[in-house]
């Protein structure tokens, strides 16, 4: 895969990894749980665990992490009830384990937007790697017409003034799940996914992303959530 934009210095410090597909869950709940749904999830889990999934974004940034399925809790802040992001081992992979939670309960549960891609750039940590940081931050975007009017030498200018934005959340902190690429079957390009310590944090970090003019090329959608165990998340009506 070629990606849409070269590394900039940030990513391009990450070592690439072993290629692998996001599984994107946005959902709004429908019915509460029943004890039968939440165990027909809970295998599922399990089984895609055992295929080689990483079932929390956290798993993704410490791969010494033992994995938990983990979501956001989004409901107090966003039209969804959930958001959050497996990693499969391949596409294929990636849409049969889709199907296989749909149809083990989780569609009669929630309506959801499930977006899938591969993953372009590897996962940095930020500083102070052993600070918690149990909130998420889900960024979708497009590339605008301005982007697609800019000549080379614009786009490189403006991906250094980006570059300086990232360096400044690495320094404070917040961790960055790499860059997934969603254009092949969804209206959005990327998706972008931190973890930081509070909502203040990920607050200044946006500043500095206004003030680096990172928006001037891209449309977004923005998400922010409590990181929470996936199945309590899901049982939280029940």
């Amino acid at each position: 895969m070629t990606p849409l934009t070269d590394p900039t210095g940030v990513f391009a410090a990450a070592q690439s990894g072993t290629p692998r597909c996001v599984v994107l869950f946005l959902a709004k709940r429908q019915v509460a749980p029943s004890p039968a749904d939440l165990a027909g999830i809970a295998t599922v889990l399990r089984r895609l665990q055992s295929q080689g999934w990483l079932l929390s974004v956290r798993a993704m940034l410490a791969p010494n992490f033992v994995d938990e399925p983990t979501g956001y809790a989004t409901g107090f802040a966003h039209d969804i009830d959930i958001g959050g992001m497996f990693e499969a081992p391949s596409m294929t992979a990636a849409m049969a384990g889709t199907v296989a939670l749909e149809q083990a309960g989780w569609g009669k549960l929630f309506t959801t937007e499930w977006l899938l891609g591969p993953r372009e750039f590897a996962a940095v940590q930020g500083a102070q790697p052993d600070r918690d940081r149990p909130w998420g931050f889900l960024a979708l975007w497009e590339w605008n017409d301005a982007w697609s009017a800019a000549t080379p030498e614009e786009r490189r200018d403006y991906d250094a003034e980006c570059d300086v934005a990232f360096a400044s959340d690495l320094a404070s902190g917040i961790d960055i799940a790499g860059r997934h690429r969603l254009d092949w079957a969804s209206r959005w390009h990327h998706l972008g996914a931190w973890e930081a310590e509070s909502p203040a944090a990920i607050d200044a970090a946006m500043r500095e992303h206004e003030r680096a003019a990172d928006f001037k090329f891209t449309t977004s959608r923005h998400y922010i959530g409590r990181r929470t165990p996936l199945l309590a998340l899901i049982g939280s009506a029940a």
